[in-house]
């Protein structure tokens, strides 16, 4: 009797949930929001405190001095009124009693208005140094508050640069900024693991396949090296040696395309002239049997790279710019310079109108101008996808533009 099987297991569950548990106590969480309160809060009571000091230092002397007796009686044979702050009164002593009390008020209304200016200018000096002080460690209290979105910022920029491996681990109060970190961690976790699945899957398949092209493209020319095989049996050959090179092709681009998807980490000197002047020598076959004429002058462009990625975006682009080309009197301009600050690569070419739209779909993977996806015998569609990822793995750019009458103008920018 057979046994009964075992019913399927349930899949495992995700090990990354996205909802945190709530805390017991929301409203005692350190937020953002509730630190700036308490910080600007704390700033402007603290320098309320100090101007209210300040006044009421500033108006104690103001009394103080405003204490002393503006005027002065002295004695002798008759008496004498003097006066430090009101010399109208000096000597004063055969005027009526009226226009006497009138000076007495007019001095004592200058005296309270001197004091009064003196209080506010030095009042006003006060706020200003209080200012200064409150802008300055507002500026070193909002730097230090904010140094973790700099943080965040930083880690994102290297992972634009396809640095993936980067993490922030910020570390601190359990904040809106720490939730922001970490789950921004969590993403590129499993970014990472995406990344790494998808790069290891076409390495290992492209791997994989080599062998048994190899082993094909070996039996095929077995058999066609036979001089005793009959014409259909070698026609026959020949396709299949065609269409088994043509795989061979492929998986070539596809590991090439997986490994350029990552950042180059060891980088040497490289020269883009000398780059592609052996593209050019590697082409010339080509052209001369399709009557394209290669020129262009190159000039040094150092950069830091690899040599060998490197010499495959010039080698592509001036394949394509040679296949991609009118029956006759064509030609590919083929430059390079520094402009800008940026090693430049320049390859132009005659060849069909290509329309402005269907620029940026000539970067993507099996993709050709008014081709089919297959049976082309110009390429397996991987040559510009390969340029624009080993160009993003040194840090550059890729940019192309149709000619009038014609063609295309490729331009790698590359940074020194």
């Amino acid at each position: 009797m057979a046994a009964t099987p075992a019913p399927p297991q349930a899949p495992p569950k995700p090990t990354w949930d996205p909802r945190r548990p709530e805390p017991p106590f929301p409203w005692l969480r350190p937020t953002i929001r509730i630190r700036l309160t308490l910080l600007y809060g704390g700033m402007f009571l603290i320098a309320g405190i100090l101007l209210l000091s300040i006044i009421y230092l500033l108006a104690a002397q103001a009394l103080t001095s405003g204490n002393q007796p503006p005027f002065k009686i002295a004695g002798g044979t008759e008496v004498k009124v003097t006066s430090g702050y009101c010399p109208a009164v000096n000597g004063a002593t055969d005027l009526p009693l009226d226009a006497f009390n009138t000076i007495i008020s007019n001095c004592i209304d200058q005296q309270r208005q001197a004091a009064l200016d003196n209080l506010l200018s030095r009042s006003l000096l006060a706020l200003l140094g209080l200012a200064i002080i409150a802008f300055a460690f507002g500026y070193a209290m909002a730097g230090r508050v904010l140094s973790p979105l700099g943080r965040i910022t930083r880690t994102a920029r290297a992972v634009a640069g396809s640095d993936l491996s980067r993490r922030i681990e910020l570390d601190g109060p359990d904040d809106e900024l720490k939730e922001l970190s970490d789950t921004f961690d969590e993403m590129l976790e499993r970014l990472q693991r995406a990344f790494t699945a998808q790069q290891r899957f076409v390495g290992n398949a492209s791997h994989e396949l080599r062998t048994p092209l190899a082993i094909n493209r070996t039996l095929l020319e077995v058999h066609l090296s036979d001089p005793g095989a009959p014409m259909e049996l070698q026609q026959l050959g020949k396709t299949l040696l065609a269409t088994n090179e043509r795989s061979e092709q492929l998986v070539e681009g596809l590991l090439l395309l997986a490994r350029s998807d990552n950042q180059i980490v060891e980088r040497k000197p490289v020269d883009l002239a000398e780059v592609a002047e052996q593209a050019v020598d590697q082409v010339n076959g080509e052209a001369e049997a399709k009557g394209v004429v290669i020129r262009g002058e190159q000039k040094p462009a150092v950069v830091q790279g690899n040599g060998v990625l490197l010499e495959r975006i010039a080698l592509n682009l001036v394949q394509n710019a040679v296949r991609y080309n009118v029956p006759e009197g064509g030609w590919v301009e083929v430059t390079t310079d520094i402009q800008h600050g940026q090693a430049v690569l320049v390859v132009s070419n005659t060849g069909p109108v290509v329309p402005a739209y269907e620029i940026d779909n000539l970067f993507e993977p099996f993709r050709r101008l008014r081709t089919e996806r297959t049976g082309s015998d110009k390429g397996v569609g991987l040559g510009l996808s390969i340029v624009r990822s080993v160009a993003r793995a040194h840090g550059g750019h890729i940019s192309a533009q149709p000619r009038e009458g014609g063609g295309l103008v490729m331009r790698v920018a590359l940074p020194i």
